[in-house]
């Protein structure tokens, strides 16, 4: 692992290597890169995009993301729970996130756009006014979590129980607020 920064730089198609990686990267964009495999722990990464890379079993430990955005990545089974909390802003659009887990971590006006969020952690994670516009939450696991002012409208296949929840002033749609009531094992006859 090499201990410099990069600022500002473009990378494309690139497979990269542990060796490959710099401690720090500072506005960069990585588009179409392959991380399969790899290390990220004490990576740090501020003001970066990534755009349809593999995050196919990365490591994360005390990695840093801060303002950075992930637009058509596959990213199944990240463990984000594990990153460095300090700044912490990621925003999602688009992306394979099943299997991931944001266990506990500030995740507030986090964009969870139009991704795939089957089997996701969302234990004790706070959401405030987070958007899952057109999202999948098939089997996700809200609970203990702060779920406030949260924008569901367009999101689909979730439940979570409303009194293990935050959810005042949180927006559902008509069709998918039953996923509020599955607890109570009722039938709903339209």
């Amino acid at each position: 692992l090499n201990s410099m920064s990069i600022y500002d730089q473009s990378y494309n198609k690139n497979r990269f290597t542990q060796a490959d990686l710099a401690s720090e990267y500072e506005y960069c964009t990585f588009d179409n890169c392959d991380f399969s495999g790899l290390d990220f722990s004490n990576l740090s990464f501020e003001e970066c995009s990534f755009s349809n890379c593999n995050f196919t079993e990365v490591k994360l430990k005390n990695t840093a993301f801060k303002r950075v955005v992930f637009t058509e990545c596959k990213m199944l089974g990240m463990q984000f729970a594990n990153c460095n909390p300090f700044l912490l802003e990621m925003n999602f659009d688009s992306c394979q996130l099943d299997y991931a887990s944001y266990y506990q971590l500030n995740m507030s006006k986090a964009r969870l756009d139009n991704c795939s969020m089957k089997e996701v952690d969302f234990v004790e994670t706070n959401l405030h006014k987070a958007s899952f516009s057109g999202s999948d939450l098939y089997g996700a696991t809200f609970e203990q979590s702060n779920l406030t002012e949260c924008d569901f409208r367009t999101a689909k296949n979730y439940s979570m129980d409303p009194s293990l929840n935050q959810i005042k002033g949180a927006i559902f749609s008509k069709d998918e607020v039953l996923g509020l009531l599955v607890k109570y094992g009722i039938k709903i006859v339209v």
